[in-house]
């Protein structure tokens, strides 16, 4: 029997609805509130980091670590371009250029081709990073932690003291990663750059509608961004401001929503372990995709699983593959279009970019939600077989 399994979708099994009626009935529901203070002190305390600001969603955050940065119009910001845009549009919200670096085999930015970049592209000015062609100079590096899978920041943080870069860890797809081997065992994703950038959209591991996340390793910088974050206000009875802020606060309607997640976030982590590992028992053995890996040495959330396909077995585009899933009600997507071919971003520097382009041909998302039982992974395995099946050369 035909049924629908959506991508990923949110799972409210706890006190969502009683923490939001709460923050209602109190009248707390807009950038003030306990609800707010309560979810900035679980993440902290999950993350073992001394301070969170609440936000509103992670391009906010990464807009806001950006500020903090010092990265003003004319500096450039090393991005990956195999990521959702929204980790690279802050770079322009702040008048910058972006740098675009290729992908490794985790999806994540190559730290080789950063650092030959850096060594071959740009030289060192005292302690100022120098792009050679432009003459501008190179701030800070965005890394995104793609699917929940962790960039090398063993080596991206070697590359970053190198040659006195600010990090970025864009972790919105990664609460709960972290390294259980090398420099930074038992550290979480987001927590080794000088900032790390969460996103609870509704697709996110925990959501909260909307919503974001900073911390940094000096609290100082999260205090400054909190400030920042409610239009810098030094006097709420006064309103006087000293700098240019933002209206970039978490909701408290928001945030009781999150502290009801952040209770099952746990549970949500094993299941996706399990829901991960029935995949893999489902397609052992699948001659026309395999499941990718998570990056050895990490115990990953697992947030969203990626099958790669053999393309040159199969007759038809990627979009072939995710119209005929969508059909048979199994919907897939395909990884993001890389952000150097996008239109607003055709004229900046991309370097040396090779496993991205094959990646953005050849991975199909699939369903992933924390409400997956082992009937609805066998019926996506089952129409992933057939319809690929039909599509094989003979």
């Amino acid at each position: 029997m035909k049924r629908f399994i959506p991508l990923s979708i949110p799972n409210f099994e706890g006190n969502e609805r009683k923490y939001a009626d709460d923050a209602i009935v109190q009248g707390w529901v807009s950038t003030g509130g306990a609800y707010i203070t309560e979810f900035e002190k679980r993440m902290a305390n999950f993350l073992h980091t001394e301070e969170v600001a609440a936000c509103q969603s992670g391009t906010a955050g990464l807009h806001l670590s950006l500020v903090e940065s010092g990265v003003l119009q004319g500096d450039i910001v090393v991005a990956p371009t195999l990521t959702f845009i929204a980790a690279v549009n802050p770079i322009r919200y702040q008048f910058a250029d972006p740098v675009f670096i290729d992908c490794d085999d985790s999806l994540c930015m190559d730290p080789e081709k950063l650092c030959r970049f850096c060594k071959e592209e740009c030289f060192l000015q005292e302690d100022k990073l120098i792009h050679i062609s432009t003459g501008k100079q190179v701030k800070a590096i965005i890394v995104v932690h793609v699917f929940g899978n962790l960039a090398d920041m063993e080596r991206i943080m070697e590359v970053a003291e190198q040659y006195h870069l600010k990090v970025i860890e864009d972790a919105t797809e990664a609460l709960g990663s972290k390294y259980t081997e090398g420099k930074y065992k038992g550290i979480y994703a987001g927590t080794i750059g000088d900032f790390g950038v969460y996103s609870f959209n509704g697709n996110k591991i925990i959501t909260t509608g909307g919503g974001g996340a900073v911390t940094a390793k000096k609290p100082d910088f999260v205090k400054h961004i909190r400030y920042l974050s409610t239009q810098a206000k030094n006097d709420p009875h006064y309103y006087i401001h000293d700098e240019i802020g933002f209206n970039y606060r978490m909701t408290n309607v928001q945030a009781a929503i999150g502290v009801a997640q952040m209770e099952e976030l746990l549970e949500f982590i094993q299941r996706k372990q399990e829901n991960y590992t029935m995949y893999e028992n489902f397609l052992i053995d699948f001659e026309l995709g395999k499941l990718l890996k998570f990056r050895k040495g990490t115990f990953s959330n697992k947030w969203f699983y990626s099958l790669e396909l053999d393309m040159d077995k199969l007759r038809g585009s990627l979009r072939d593959v995710i119209t005929k899933l969508q059909e048979e009600g199994v919907q897939t997507r395909a990884i993001w279009g890389l952000i150097h071919e996008q239109t607003p971003y055709k004229n900046f520097v991309a370097y040396e970019i090779e496993r991205a382009s094959y990646y953005s041909s050849c991975i199909l998302n699939i369903p992933c939600s924390t409400q997956l039982t082992k009937s609805d992974i066998r019926y996506v395995v089952e129409q992933i077989k057939k319809v690929l099946g039909e599509m094989k050369y003979e």
